[in-house]
C-alpha cells in the first residue's frame, strides 16, 4: 500500500470527523465490529441494514464485499476482488466470488459471551492460482465467541476455531485464532489478532509455523463510515514475496 494513499486517507479522516461519529470504532461506535483483521467476530449486520467493505492490499489489490442483515441473528454476504487492479500490469482476479453466512446462536449476557457460527470462503491478500488458495486462507467453517467489558471505554475479547476449504496445499488441519479490540476515546479503536495458521504450516504452505500476528487501528468517520489501517504479519510468518504488510479497510453500513 502506497504511503501517499495512506496519507490521503488519514487526511480525509481528520478533516471529516464529526462531533458524533457513527461507525464501528471507538466507545461511541454504534455498529458491531464484524471482523478483527482477517478473522470474523460474533458481530452482525443489523437486521434490515447492509454493509459494504473495501480492502486495498499490496500489489494493487482490491477486495469488495457486500453483507446484509437478514434477521437479528442472520447475516449473509458476497465478495469479489483481485490483484493488480490499481497500477500497472494485467489484473489477476480471484478464482471465484466469496460467500459468507453467519448465525448468532447466543446473545452476549452478563457472564456469557456471544456465540456465532458461520461459513466464509473469502480469503485475503490475493489468490495464488498455482496453489489454489489465498495468501491468507479463508475462514471456511467457523465458530467464534465475543465478550465486551467496560474498561476505560470498552475492551472486547474474541476467540474462534475454523476449518478452511482451501486444502490443495495438503494442509487440512483445524485452525484457531484469538483477538482483542480496545477503544481509545469515542471514535478510535485498536486491535490485535493472532491467527495460529495451523492449517498453513505443512505441504505447500505459505506460513512458516509461527502464526500470523496482525494489528489494526480504526476510526469512525460518521454517517456509517469506518476507516481502518491494518499492519499485517508482524512476525513475518508468511513468504517474503507473498506476505502483505499494510492494508487499508473502508467500511460503510446503513439501513435500507
Amino acid at each position: 500500500m502506497s504511503r501517499q494513499l495512506l496519507l490521503l486517507l488519514a487526511f480525509l479522516a481528520c478533516s471529516t470527523l464529526p462531533l458524533h461519529a457513527q461507525g464501528s470504532a471507538g466507545s461511541s461506535g454504534k455498529l458491531e465490529p464484524r471482523f478483527l483483521v482477517d478473522m470474523p467476530t460474533a458481530g452482525m449486520v443489523d437486521k434490515g441494514s447492509y454493509a459494504a467493505d473495501i480492502d486495498f492490499y499490496g500489489g494493487g489489490g482490491v477486495l469488495l464485499a457486500f453483507s446484509v442483515g437478514i434477521l437479528d441473528r442472520l447475516t449473509a454476504g458476497l465478495s469479489y476482488g483481485g490483484s493488480k487492479l490499481i497500477g500497472g500490469g494485467t489484473p489477476e482476479m480471484n478464482d471465484a466470488p466469496g460467500v459468507s453466512v453467519k448465525v448468532r446462536l447466543l446473545e452476549e449476557g452478563m457472564f456469557l459471551p456471544a456465540l456465532a457460527i458461520g461459513f466464509d470462503t473469502q480469503g485475503h491478500d490475493g489468490y495464488i492460482k498455482s496453489l489454489d488458495r489465498y495468501v491468507i486462507k479463508s475462514p471456511g467453517f467457523f465458530a467464534v465467541v465475543s465478550k465486551n467489558y467496560a474498561l476505560l471505554g470498552f475492551l472486547s475479547l474474541h476467540g474462534g476455531v475454523n476449518y478452511a476449504l482451501e486444502r490443495a496445499d495438503g494442509d487440512r488441519n483445524v485452525n484457531a485464532y484469538v483477538g482483542a479490540e480496545k477503544t481509545v476515546g469515542p471514535f478510535v479503536s485498536v486491535l490485535l489478532e493472532y491467527n495460529a495458521g495451523l492449517n498453513d504450516n505443512s505441504g505447500n504452505a505459505v506460513g512458516k509455523g509461527r502464526g500470523y500476528v496482525n494489528a489494526a487501528a480504526r476510526i469512525s468517520l460518521g454517517g456509517g463510515f469506518t476507516l481502518g489501517v491494518n499492519f499485517k504479519d508482524l512476525t513475518k510468518n508468511g513468504s517474503d514475496v507473498e506476505a502483505a504488510d499494510r492494508t487499508v479497510h473502508i467500511e460503510y453500513s446503513r439501513p435500507f
